[in-house]
């Protein structure tokens, strides 16, 4: 990096820094500044560097910001390696129209910031996510860790409708539109019921990468899940499987268990990743997190 440019970018952090510390309004932030860099030079390590001199910097760890306000100003982070404004609807209520789909849950924030410290994980490959809900992780993903294609999938029709709103809102492009940038992944929205998904239908979707967020919330959906992980393997049988990772809270080590029992009938293999050490979205403190790496 020439001197120059250096001292720029030192000074866009300092900015940042100082104006979250401060907690100005976002509207006060060089956003426009950082799009003009990100534009030039693509540097995701300046997305890194930012979030260390911001909700990761060590009197925000000691003294968190308000939820509310380090929500806002990630969101805001986000969306800037594409540019434009966007905006995530959800539901502001747990269980609405029949489905827990429209509201993001807290393993999704968890898995999307393992996903932002690990973007080598997803860069240039196609991800399947299974039961994407509001879509925060898989825009997290196709914003910061340059996937090739990413399929965003549910069962739901009111959450498919609200992940199709999203998709677009975050200045995506679905796969059927011809104008869509070159630069950013291929995005499909599929409906995908894991009890009913034949290998033949699977198979179109060719993953090299499944991801999974609070999805073990009772035992026929560990078994349905089990089911359909199995069926993506089948799908690849002279091709190498695709990594699977499944985040999750723990919130009734029953069932966890029942996960891990279920995985070892299947003939899947697991291993638990190691725990951030550092948060970068604000979820519950009380709240266990835990992510799996499966093999198929």
């Amino acid at each position: 990096m020439a001197p120059e440019e250096k001292a720029g970018t030192e000074l866009l952090l300092q900015s940042f820094e100082r104006r979250f510390l401060a907690a100005r309004a976002l509207r006060s932030f060089p956003w426009q500044s950082l799009e003009a860099k990100l534009k030039d030079s693509s540097d995701s390590e300046l997305l890194r560097d930012i979030l260390q001199k911001t909700v990761k910097h060590p009197v925000c760890v000691k003294h968190p910001p308000s939820v509310k306000y380090a929500r806002c100003f990630l969101s805001e982070l986000i969306k800037k390696p594409s540019g434009g404004s966007v905006t995530l609807s959800e539901s502001t209520a747990i269980i609405s129209q029949g489905t827990t789909g429209l509201v993001t849950w807290d393993a999704a924030l968890y898995l999307a910031e393992w996903a932002i410290e690990n973007p080598a994980a997803f860069n240039h490959r196609t991800v399947l996510e299974l039961g994407s809900g509001a879509g925060l992780t898989g825009l997290a993903i196709c914003k910061m860790c340059r996937p090739r294609a990413y399929i965003f999938s549910d069962c739901h029709s009111r959450v498919l409708e609200q992940l199709r709103g999203n998709v677009l809102l975050n200045g995506l492009s679905l796969e059927a539109d011809i104008t869509a940038n070159l630069d950013s992944p291929r995005v499909t929205v599929a409906q995908l019921d894991w009890d009913v998904a034949t290998v033949h239908q699977l198979s179109a979707f060719q993953p090299d990468v499944v991801i999974a967020a609070d999805v073990l919330y009772c035992p026929e959906a560990i078994m349905s899940l089990i089911g359909v992980l199995q069926r993506l393997a089948a799908c690849r049988e002279h091709q190498r499987a695709p990594k699977v990772y499944v985040a999750f809270t723990i919130r009734n080590p029953e069932t966890c268990q029942l996960f891990t029992t279920e995985l070892g009938r299947a003939g899947i293999r697991w291993e638990a990743e190691a725990r951030h050490d550092q948060k970068l979205f604000p979820y519950e403190e009380h709240l266990e997190m835990a992510m799996l790496s499966l093999t198929l």
